[in-house]
């Protein structure tokens, strides 16, 4: 989806977890980290047990350089997977936390 009809969503008042999670995903897309973090945290504030939306703010904080910002946000994340039974998700931010670790002493 194109980021201008959401972004007038928002405008609008149509504040959602899903349309922020939508919002973060496509500035992620764009590489534009630093709005992607803003409505990926925002998207977890509707909803802090989104197991999805904590990997992605992992990923854009990672992308933008906030190390360990990220590693926060991943091991978060694995929990709230974890605990909801997300075993993929788990999975794939463990995965995601190691590669953050070995690059990034």
């Amino acid at each position: 989806m194109d980021i201008e009809p959401m972004e007038a969503m928002l405008a609008r008042g149509q504040d959602s977890l899903l349309l922020r999670f939508g919002l973060g995903g496509e500035y992620l897309r764009h590489k534009n980290y630093p709005k992607a973090i803003i409505h990926l945290r925002a998207a977890l504030a509707f909803d802090p047990k989104h197991a999805a939306a904590w990997k992605l703010l992992g990923t854009a904080l990672a992308e933008s350089g906030e190390v360990s910002e990220a590693r926060v946000a991943y091991e978060h994340g694995i929990q709230v997977a974890e605990s909801d039974g997300h075993l993929q998700a788990a999975k794939e931010m463990r995965v995601f936390l190691k590669r953050l670790n070995t690059a990034e002493p």
